[in-house]
């Protein structure tokens, strides 16, 4: 058999390994010792699988994830989740559907300092969600503000995704966070126009927020500026050469902590916070681990030059390359975690986006947009399940179809930021 031929038949044989439900990172290991050792030759193939771990665990470009993981679980098991959420319910007064506003302007700002829809969804449910159902809102409407507006942890920076993309494709990861933030921001506003709409035009979906008073409104800015001031850290002092992005980290997770702290969180607290980073990390660097051993077999398998061969022969226009492209990450993004779609796709993929002329670093924003909506669409749709396990009495159906608007949404800003691809180029 041919390289490719092999190739091939190693990523069908993934595929299924993941369709019997074989843990992602371990498929992928799997499959790329194999196709490697058919390849090359069994000991170098072993001496991969051998070196791989200690490669991946050692790079010191990787030591940001584990710090922006912690910032984010800080701010979950201390009282500053709740304190921003209440921070910003004061700012939206008597607005209609004002606490669906202020739960995704908390899950924005939130966003700003996890970098994991996970973790944002879930912080901001537990604090959002029984608000607005003691407060009679339709649960579609409740549930699907908060899953879509979970999803703004994977783009709005500091994010995961954003920069496992830019390690991965050699790109700069300040260059990455800030071609995220007008997209993110943009998210934002979308989805509080999806909320408002669907308000206007059925106004028994949500009741009206809570009258507050200026002296309110200010003082709730109180839960909403620690945050900011980490997020303004972070990004000003990557963007204003203070430091390096894995310095900014340390940072952020230091402020972090000095914040959680003063907010009332004890040693246990810490503790649970630690524990939780560490199995969330090692999740995540088994998979950059596995991901690791197949771009090995990938490189030797010659998929990724076939593949541009292939797709030149068809003649296709570059935008109808990145359409199929996207809809791939799409049907991909449905049954595949996005960490896990991003490590396993973008190798193969990249140079086909290289080969038809796209910004690398307006690609690793569009890319992960599109990853994003497999966050909140089925099957999968991993911020849905979190949603559900705070709502065990909403039907799972109820959920995604309250989600259905925002999906609308997301593939508005999706078209926005293809055919102005300055809003995620201008500020670099």
């Amino acid at each position: 058999m041919s390289s490719a031929a092999i190739g091939f038949s190693c990523i069908g044989l993934m595929l299924l390994l993941m369709a019997f439900r074989t843990p992602i990172a371990l498929a992928m290991a799997a499959s790329g010792f194999i196709g490697f050792a058919s390849i090359v030759a069994f000991d170098p193939a072993l001496a991969i699988v051998e070196n791989a771990p200690f490669e991946v665990l050692t790079n010191y470009n990787f030591s940001p994830i584990p710090m922006f993981i912690l910032m984010g679980v800080l701010a979950a098991k201390s009282q500053m989740s709740g304190q921003l959420f209440n921070g910003a319910r004061t700012l939206f007064g008597s607005w209609p559907a004002g606490i669906a506003l202020a739960s995704l302007l908390s899950c924005g700002i939130f966003s700003a300092i996890s970098g994991s829809s996970v973790a944002t969804a879930a912080s901001m449910s537990r604090v959002a969600l029984p608000e607005m159902r003691k407060h009679g809102y339709a649960p579609s409407l409740a549930t699907g503000t908060l899953a879509a507006g979970g999803t703004l942890g994977i783009i709005i920076p500091p994010s995961i995704a954003l920069l496992l993309y830019a390690l991965i494709t050699e790109q700069s990861v300040g260059d990455m966070f800030m071609a995220g933030l007008i997209p993110g921001i943009l998210g934002l506003v979308l989805y509080a126009l999806t909320v408002v709409i669907q308000v206007k035009l059925k106004p028994s979906l949500a009741t009206r927020g809570e009258q507050t008073t200026l002296k309110q409104k200010f003082l709730g800015l109180g839960g909403i500026l620690p945050f900011t001031g980490i997020f303004a850290i972070i990004i000003g002092g990557i963007y204003g050469g203070l430091f390096t992005p894995t310095e900014a980290a340390a940072v952020g997770a230091f402020c972090t902590l000095l914040i959680a702290i003063k907010r009332g969180m004890r040693m246990e607290g810490f503790v649970a916070a630690l524990k939780e980073t560490l199995i969330t990390s090692s999740m995540i660097f088994f998979m950059i681990i596995g991901a690791e051993i197949f771009g090995y077999f990938l490189s030797v398998s010659r998929i990724s030059f076939e593949l541009v061969d292939f797709v030149d022969s068809l003649n296709l226009s570059p935008y109808m390359i990145l359409l199929c492209v996207l809809v791939l990450f799409m049907l991909l993004g449905c049954v595949m975690d996005s960490i896990a779609m991003l490590l396993l796709t973008v190798p193969v993929v990249y140079p086909l986006i290289l080969a038809a002329g796209f910004d690398p670093i307006w690609f690793g924003v569009v890319a992960v947009i599109t990853v994003e909506l497999g966050m909140i669409t089925p099957p999968v749709g991993m911020n849905v399940f979190v949603i559900k396990a705070f709502t065990h009495d909403i039907p799972i159906s109820t959920i995604f179809r309250g989600v259905f608007p925002f999906v609308l949404s997301d593939l508005v800003r999706l078209a926005l930021i293809i055919v102005f691809p300055v809003l995620t180029l201008g500020l670099l």
